[in-house]
């Protein structure tokens, strides 16, 4: 009779639920933007409806995320990047334009109260 051995297994990696599995590392998913997207085309609308200066960044936004759950990422990365861009031009164009917009308001109200 031959002696049998025993099957044992031994973990290789620890148990603990903050310990990485093995296998290649998966980049973070990117972000598509939509909300903020939406968001500074509204200010532009309520700027004398200019709306259409935030679209490019809505259009890139909804492409990333049509990227996305295509199974796309680098697709989705490359739309993201652009959208992420066209959203920061449009925040800064838009708050400089509203600051515009309250200093003129400003020195037309002080310049009826003078006279």
């Amino acid at each position: 009779m031959e002696p049998r051995q025993a099957d044992v297994s031994i973990p290789l990696q620890s148990s603990k639920w903050d310990a990485a599995g093995p296998g290649p590392r998966s980049d973070p998913q990117p972000r598509d933007y939509v909300l903020w997207s939406v968001f500074n085309v509204l200010l532009w609308c309520a700027l004398g409806g200019l709306g259409c200066l935030g679209f490019p960044a809505l259009v890139y936004s909804i492409k990333a995320r049509d990227c996305k759950a295509a199974g796309d990422p680098e697709g989705a990365r490359r739309h993201s990047d652009r959208a992420r861009v066209a959203n920061i031009v449009c925040s800064v164009v838009v708050a400089l334009a509203w600051a515009i917009f309250i200093i003129i308001a400003i020195i037309i109200i002080t310049s009826l109260r003078a006279a």
